[in-house]
C-alpha cells in the first residue's frame, strides 16, 4: 500500500471515529427527554435511537455532505493532512465537552475544526493576513454566513415551535386529567423520538460524508464530488453504533438538568427540535441537533414558568455553544502545524 493510501484510509478510518463518537456525543440529544420522561429505560431508548438513525441513510439524498465537503472552506487549500488536522480538532473538543457533561455541537466542532486547519495551511503558505481565503464565505443559506446565521436559528427555531405545540396541546387536552394526558403522550413520545433521531441521522451523518468524499476527491481518487454508496452506509453505521453507546453525562444535563419534562413536554421538544433540523436538512445546511433540541427544551420549560428553566445551566450551555468553533479550530490549527513539521508537505 502506498503511503499516499495509507494516508487517506488512516483519515477515513478517523473521519468514521469522529461520527462514532457524534452519535456517542449526540445520542443524548435523541433520547434525553424520553429517557427523563420514564417513557423508556436508557438502553431501550439508544436502541430506538440508533436504528432510526440508521434508516435515515435511506432519505434526503446528500445535499448537507457537499455544503462540508466543498461549500464551506475552498478545496483549492485542502489537503488530506488539512483534513486529518481538522478532525483531530473536532474529535478532542467533542471528548473534552463529554467528559465535562456539556452538550456542545459535534457539527460546529467538525466545521470549526476543518475550517481552523485550512485556515492554518493557508497562513503557513502566504501569512496570517491570507488566512481567511481558506473559507467560503457565502450568503444566507451558504458558506459560514449560512453556517452562522443557523447557529442563531436552530435553537430559536426549536424553542417558537415547541412552545407553540404546548400551546396546542393545553387547548386540546384543556379537559383532560393530567393521567390521561400521560397515558397517551408516553405513547406519542415513541413517535417524536422516533422521528428526532430520524432527523438527526439525516442531518449529522453526511457532515462525514461530506468529509470522507472531499478526502477521497483532494486525493484523485475521484474527479467530482459525488458521495459514494459505501460511503453513505459507513457513515450511517459509525453514527448508529455510536449513538448504541450513549453519553449518560450529557443526557443527565440535557434530560433534567434543564427543565423538568412530562411526557406531553417531551413529545412537543423531539417533534419541534426535528422540525428544525429537517428543514435545515432540506437546505443542505448542516444545523446543530443540539442547539435545536435543547432551545425546545427550554421553550417547553418556559410554557408555565419563565423561571422553570434552570437558565443558570442554559448559560452554561450557552458558553460551550459559543466556544466550540473557535476551541476546535485553535485545536485543529495546532494540530496542523505539528503534523507540518512532521509532513512538511502537508
Amino acid at each position: 500500500m502506498s503511503p499516499e493510501l495509507t494516508l487517506v484510509v488512516l483519515i477515513i478510518g478517523v473521519a468514521l471515529v469522529f461520527d462514532y463518537i457524534n452519535g456517542f456525543h449526540d445520542a443524548a440529544n435523541s433520547v434525553a427527554t424520553i429517557v427523563a420522561t420514564r417513557v423508556l429505560t436508557p438502553f431501550q431508548a439508544v436502541l430506538w435511537a440508533a436504528f432510526f438513525n440508521f434508516i435515515s441513510a435511506f432519505s434526503f439524498g446528500t445535499g448537507v455532505a457537499k455544503t462540508v465537503g466543498s461549500g464551506f472552506v475552498n478545496l483549492s487549500v485542502v489537503t488530506p493532512y488539512v483534513i486529518l488536522a481538522g478532525l483531530m480538532g473536532a474529535i478532542v473538543w467533542n471528548l473534552i465537552t463529554w467528559w465535562l457533561g456539556l452538550p456542545s455541537s459535534s457539527t460546529h466542532a467538525l466545521l470549526g475544526g476543518y475550517a481552523g486547519a485550512a485556515m492554518a495551511r493557508v497562513t503557513a503558505l502566504k501569512g496570517f493576513s491570507h488566512s481567511l481565503e481558506a473559507v467560503r464565505m457565502g450568503d444566507l443559506t451558504t458558506g459560514v454566513m449560512g453556517t452562522v446565521l443557523f447557529i442563531v436559528l436552530a435553537p430559536v427555531i426549536g424553542l417558537l415551535l415547541a412552545y407553540a405545540l404546548m400551546i396546542m396541546v393545553y387547548w386540546v387536552f384543556q379537559h383532560s386529567s393530567p393521567r390521561t394526558m400521560d397515558y397517551y403522550f408516553r405513547k406519542l413520545q415513541l413517535v417524536s423520538a422516533a422521528l428526532f433521531s430520524y432527523a438527526h441521522g439525516t442531518n449529522d451523518a453526511q457532515k462525514t460524508m461530506g468529509i470522507i468524499t472531499g478526502v477521497l476527491v483532494t486525493s484523485g481518487y475521484l474527479k467530482d464530488f459525488i458521495v459514494p454508496t459505501w460511503v453513505i452506509f459507513a457513515a450511517h453505521g459509525a453514527i448508529g453504533l455510536g449513538t448504541l453507546s450513549g453519553g449518560w453525562r450529557i443526557i443527565h444535563t440535557m434530560g433534567s438538568k434543564l427543565t423538568r419534562l412530562k411526557p406531553r413536554g417531551g413529545f412537543c421538544a423531539e417533534t419541534a427540535a426535528a422540525i428544525s433540523v429537517l428543514f435545515a436538512t432540506e437546505l443542505h445546511m448542516p444545523v446543530s441537533t443540539t442547539h435545536a433540541i435543547a432551545g425546545a427544551i427550554a421553550g417547553v420549560g418556559s410554557i408555565n414558568r419563565f423561571k422553570a428553566v434552570r437558565w443558570g445551566i442554559a448559560t452554561s450551555i450557552l458558553w460551550a455553544w459559543v466556544l466550540t468553533i473557535p476551541a476546535a479550530a485553535t485545536i485543529s490549527w495546532i494540530s496542523f502545524v505539528l503534523l507540518r513539521m512532521i509532513f512538511p508537505n502537508a
